[in-house]
């Protein structure tokens, strides 16, 4: 959501900034349905005067036995029942609601993903001779079903077995486990289902509700932990944060994927289900750009402790997504693809979330919006695939990385003659 006060003293600069989204002019329509509202709130002012005054010329008219009067007076009192003030602040915040994130000024022009700005690379990529792709690998050793998954549920649904169903838990449990005790976050354990309202704070509605599981009831399934991380805060007004508040949690996370049609529908690069670990950090304006950083560089821990090579990327103005004021996206090498694919996404929402969900701090007298970012610390489906890839061997085994083989009963490989270490 946008600052309307920012709004209305530049509209210019409002209207430039939505130029880089690709949309054309807003400002005029939304200072007219601004206008509008302050009519309907001055209107509905004169309403309550007017209704005050005509409780007491009630009342008189009571005591003298006028009943015809009284009667009249009444019935002007029902007709201004009808003024609302409300009703131009629906249709304003309606139009606000609607419109995505301005970015920040370091967030390169461009259209889409072909305009992004490489800024690092840890590593280089592996040239495996015959490099197979994760599903490939996965079906060789018997352990990755993606038939019986489509006979239980459907397509982009999996089922794990064995050393590479333990291994996708290890690698939730140590990514979650990195978090709190190296970097500081507080785990948290939240609802996979959510009401609306959530889901309109962290801005998945209404603009993607086509990409959303929705139960029967009144709940959603959540598409990422950032959705009820972020809301914990919802509606509350809390002292100043010395230091920011951060938040991880490892959840299952459900996607429709419409927007996905076609694509990746080989393997389980593109879910209707998985496991994330997400990390979310709500801090005060002055702490935001630091603590951008800051939860990339966990994010890219992650990538650099499983060997996998990666590099970061800064999303252009055509990539970056609606809540976002600047995205830095972790892609890592594929070997078995030749590709390099995201796997993390670190975003910086400044106000715009917290001024949707009303999660304030105070400062003096003010009360002011918090800062909310989140990032994949990370997918634990795509970690999988990139581990499976990367650290593939010549006989279809698959090496496990040093850091997981506490999580993994000290086994050293998946397939082939895995041995326990020692």
């Amino acid at each position: 959501m946008h600052d309307l006060r920012a709004l209305r003293a530049d509209p210019a600069a409002f209207d430039a900034a939505m130029a880089r989204r690709g949309l054309p002019p807003q400002s005029p329509a939304l200072l007219a349905l601004d206008e509008e509202r302050r009519a309907a709130i001055t209107a509905a002012e004169g309403a309550q005067a007017r209704r005050n005054a005509l409780s007491r010329e009630i009342g008189a008219a009571m005591k003298r036995g006028d009943a015809a009067e009284a009667a009249r007076l009444k019935a002007e009192v029902a007709a201004l029942a009808a003024a609302n003030a409300d009703a131009g602040e629906a249709a304003l915040d309606a139009a606000l609601a609607s419109l995505p994130n301005i970015l920040d000024p370091e967030v390169p022009d461009g259209r889409d993903e072909a305009d992004n700005r490489v800024e690092h690379t840890h590593g280089a990529p592996r040239d495996i001779p015959g490099a197979k792709e994760h599903w490939e690998l996965g079906e060789a050793l018997g352990l990755m079903d993606f038939e019986a998954a489509a006979r239980l549920s459907g397509s982009r649904f999996v089922v794990l077995k064995g050393a590479l169903a333990r291994l996708e838990r290890a690698l939730g449990q140590w990514m979650l486990d990195l978090h709190v005790a190296e970097h500081g976050y507080q785990e948290v354990s939240p609802p996979v289902l959510v009401k609306r309202d959530a889901l309109f704070g962290t801005n998945q509605l209404p603009k993607f509700e086509e990409d959303l599981f929705r139960t029967t009831g009144e709940h959603y399934l959540i598409p990422t932990a950032e959705v009820p991380l972020t809301n914990l805060l919802a509606g509350q007004i809390i002292p100043e944060p010395a230091e920011p508040i951060r938040y991880a949690a490892l959840t299952p996370c459900f996607r429709s994927e419409a927007g996905a049609a076609g694509r990746d529908t080989r393997g389980m690069l593109r879910q209707h289900q998985f496991l994330k670990v997400e990390m979310v950090s709500l801090c005060t304006p002055e702490q935001s750009e630091a603590e951008h950083a800051r939860m990339t560089r966990c994010a890219e821990r992650v990538l650099t402790d499983l060997g996998l090579c990666w590099r970061r990327v800064l999303l252009c103005a055509g990539d970056t997504g609606f809540g976002a004021a600047r995205t830095y996206d972790l892609e890592v090498w594929l070997p078995g693809q030749g590709a390099w694919r995201e796997i993390s996404s670190c975003s910086n929402t400044r106000a715009f979330q917290a001024r949707r969900m009303k999660a304030r701090f105070r400062r003096g007298k003010e009360n002011l919006f918090l800062h909310t970012l989140n990032g994949s610390g990370v997918a634990v489906g795509r970690a999988l695939i990139a581990v499976m890839e990367t650290h593939q061997q010549p006989d279809g085994s698959v090496a496990v990385p040093e850091v997981l083989r506490p999580w993994m009963g000290g086994l050293e490989r998946i397939g082939g003659h895995p041995r326990p270490a020692g």
